[in-house]
């Protein structure tokens, strides 16, 4: 199946703040290597909960696992901020000291394809 054209946002959840001093542990891994989507964007791209998918922006793309979140609107998806997150937005500060983490377009599309440990992640993004 086609890629689904989306608005991509990102923010910190609160699981993840309470682990911001443990970012190498599984539980914030868990936490931030995931794509929150509505559960009918994600019935259109034939995808089930923790299957992986692929979001692709102008600046980049990343593999994630797929989270169920009717809260989302259909056509936006979340990807918390961290490591998997900065590897599809733009690095570009706009002279503020922080990259724009909301509305970038992005495709999402269901993949075989395993998520990244966060060192081969950092290895294949900062070279």
């Amino acid at each position: 199946m086609e890629g689904m054209n989306v608005r991509l946002i990102s923010g910190r959840t609160a699981v993840q703040g309470q682990n911001l001093d443990s970012k190498l542990t599984e539980k914030y891994f868990g936490e931030v290597a995931r794509c929150d989507m509505n559960g009918n964007d994600m019935e259109k791209l034939g995808v089930a909960k923790e299957d992986t998918v692929k979001v692709t922006t102008a600046y980049g793309a990343v593999i994630v696992k797929a989270k169920q979140d009717d809260g989302n609107p259909e056509g936006m998806v979340f990807i918390p901020m961290g490591p998997w997150c900065n590897a599809v937005i733009s690095g570009d500060t706009h002279g503020a000291g922080m990259p724009s983490f909301k509305g970038v377009d992005a495709t999402v599309e269901k993949t075989a394809e395993a998520v990244l440990p966060v060192k081969e992640l950092m290895r294949t993004y900062m070279g």
